[in-house]
């Protein structure tokens, strides 16, 4: 029996030290989301500024003016709001001091990929206000990107030069002003985010010290 009380305890400890983990680990996370959060409101709050491609900041506010390249847009599979699903359209522009950058025009759903409806004059001159966003680190969980088919998943900067022919940053800027009434339709950036870090911290520690009081109450028997 020594040995299978023994067996006993180290699941007990192990099981305890894996929940503390966790609590800790969601505390890490609320930190995380209040920077976050901070971050997005201070960025929203702030006037734009002329795009400079050196001075790269998440959720920076910035005007710049230029030209669309419609025919090498990319399509970035995403759900909307109500969880429909579609593509955010990326389209390559070139400013006047001649950087290229990808412009996140909006969403549309699966009908209107490849339709020329959603597209603008491609020889006019546009001036635009977005925010800036660097490209999220490829999900392990995501599929890899159909480029042949022109369907991505995650942006990659190597990628999304090679299709384009563009040179291109490792960031875009979420188009925030409207040139045209129909799709696609803007991306929605705001600070009200979930942010449930705390709760489920305590859930954690929680189970932890219910675990360490029933098990110093069975071993008192």
């Amino acid at each position: 029996m020594p040995k299978y009380s023994n067996l006993f305890n180290f699941l007990v400890l192990v099981f305890i030290v894996i929940f503390c983990s966790l609590g800790t680990w969601q505390l890490y996370r609320l930190d995380w989301k209040k920077n976050l959060i901070l971050e997005i409101e201070q960025g929203l709050n702030e006037n734009p500024v002329l795009f400079n491609s050196t001075a790269i900041q998440d959720y920076k506010k910035v005007f710049l003016e230029g030209k669309y390249f419609f025919d090498k847009q990319i399509y970035l599979y995403a759900l909307n709001d109500s969880g429909q699903p579609g593509y955010e359209v990326l389209t390559p522009f070139k400013t006047n001091i001649g950087f290229h950058v990808l412009i996140n025009r909006g969403w549309i759903p699966n009908n209107l990929k490849n339709s020329t409806e959603i597209n603008l004059d491609p020889n006019s001159n546009y001036k635009l206000t977005g925010i800036l966003k660097k490209h999220s680190i490829k999900n392990p969980f995501k599929p890899k990107n159909d480029i042949n088919n022109n369907i991505w998943f995650y942006l990659d900067k190597g990628e999304t030069s090679s299709f384009t022919k563009f040179e291109l940053p490792d960031f875009s800027i979420i188009l925030s002003s409207k040139q045209q009434p129909s799709p696609p339709y803007l991306k929605k950036i705001t600070s009200d985010l979930p942010n449930n870090h705390l709760s489920y911290a305590i859930t954690w520690y929680l189970i932890s010290i219910a675990i360490m009081i029933f098990f110093l109450y069975f071993r008192k028997r």
